[in-house]
């Protein structure tokens, strides 16, 4: 029998049980959902922070104080979290640092601002930081339009500001020739518009387009002195463990610790992070797999019970089909096709469902659409394994059935 037409009569029986098959498929379709859509979601989230710390370089790491316990040189307690980076130490490290290197330093003014130009004015969600004329180019900051600070403007904190490309369309209808030299409010405090920031998208919730760049000097006149980041760029990515070890050594000194105390700061070099970005993923995706494959287990065993259902159903018809001259390999591959077919179509839905459940939940978290190729393929292999295995043994049984004995049953 032409395998078309196994096709064909597994789709009409299918049809014949629409209710039952339907049910069937469900189970499934929700299972590989599950897998698809954790599956996205995650790859979709991650390649957005890989996609945005990238933004430092490979030939790039900052310096930040300790956020989690370490051990005191006070009688050997433990301490909660370090002193914040001073202005101080933050620029005696720039000055000090002897290497071929460029450094940066910026500080978060406030989360909260409210952007204003005549009477239009933002929500007061802008992210309003400090930067040196170092920090936009290390961080990886294009500017789309106009330029960067100057290290007079920086040093002097002229009133001037980089903004990003919400801001302008916010106030400016997204019209950056407009934008350009004129004259906005951040938290009541005048800006001229020096420069505008090439779309850079969000990561987590906080949005690089939503940003407003002033001095640091500037900001740190308006909030007193605050944590400071430092970010230091390598010429060359080949001395990058050089540069760390010089620049942890420097910073000690500049943090007054003694031979023998523990850092009180942290050096996170950004291929490192995507590292272990990558490493924590990996587990996520493992258990997102065990989950799909619990939830496709009991869709299996679903199955197995349906088409063994079907067989006895069908006892009569399988006869029929061998006294007409169907061999046992064309019955076994009908009922084999059924189960495949069925898994099929389930895995067809799930994944559809998938994608969608997954690009819905990563714009929430920040991340990016993401169309899952790789785990597309893992699903559809799935369900073929699933219709397979359920469907082997109903459909052995079917053409192990005697002819005789199949046309007697009633």
């Amino acid at each position: 029998m032409p395998f078309s037409e196994i096709l064909s009569m597994a789709f009409q029986n299918i049809r014949a049980n629409m209710l039952r098959a339907v049910l069937t498929l469900l189970i499934i379709a929700f299972g590989i959902m599950a897998l698809v859509g954790i599956l996205t979601a995650i790859d979709a989230i991650a390649f957005s922070l890989s996609n945005n710390l990238s933004g430092l370089g490979a030939n790039s790491f900052s310096i930040e104080r300790k956020w989690g316990d370490f051990k005191s040189n006070k009688r050997g307690k433990m301490a909660k979290q370090a002193e914040s980076i001073t202005f101080r130490q933050a620029m005696d490290f720039k000055e000090r640092f002897n290497f071929p290197a460029k450094v940066a330093v910026g500080c978060n003014g406030s989360g909260v601002s409210v952007v204003k130009f005549g009477e239009i004015k933002s929500n007061p969600n802008i992210q309003f930081q400090g930067a040196d004329e170092n920090y936009m180019d290390v961080k990886g900051v294009e500017i789309a339009l106009g330029r960067n600070f100057s290290k007079a403007e920086a040093e002097d904190g002229a009133p001037i500001a980089v903004v990003g490309p919400e801001i302008v369309k916010i106030l400016f209808d997204g019209k950056n020739d407009r934008a350009i030299d004129q004259i906005i409010h951040v938290n009541s405090q005048h800006y001229r518009i020096v420069g505008i920031m090439a779309p850079k998208g969000s990561s987590m919730n906080e949005s690089g387009d939503r940003k407003v760049y002033a001095p640091l000097v500037n900001v740190k006149a308006l909030y007193g002195d605050r944590d400071y980041e430092l970010l230091v760029a390598v010429s060359d990515a080949t001395t990058l463990e050089a540069a760390q070890s010089e620049a942890t050594g420097l910073f000690r000194q500049v943090r007054g610790l003694r031979p023998g105390e523990e850092d009180d700061f942290e050096v996170f070099a950004s291929n490192s992070i995507v590292a272990i970005l990558k490493e924590n993923t990996t587990t996520l995706r493992l258990a997102a797999v065990a989950i799909g494959l619990m939830t496709l287990l009991g869709a299996a065993i679903g199955l197995m019970n349906i088409m063994l259902v079907s067989v006895t159903e069908r006892t009569r018809e399988i006869g029929i089909y061998k006294a007409l001259g169907a061999t046992s390999r064309s019955i076994l591959l009908q009922f084999l096709t059924e189960a495949i077919v069925i898994c099929q179509i389930g895995g067809l839905v799930g994944i559809f469902l998938g994608i969608l459940m997954g690009n819905i939940v990563t714009p929430i978290l920040g991340g990016t659409f993401l169309i899952p190729w790789g785990w597309m393929l893992l699903g559809f292999s799935l369900c073929m394994v699933v219709g397979i295995v359920s469907g082997f043994y109903p459909a052995m049984k079917a053409a192990k059935l005697d002819p005789i004995e199949s046309l007697r049953y009633e």
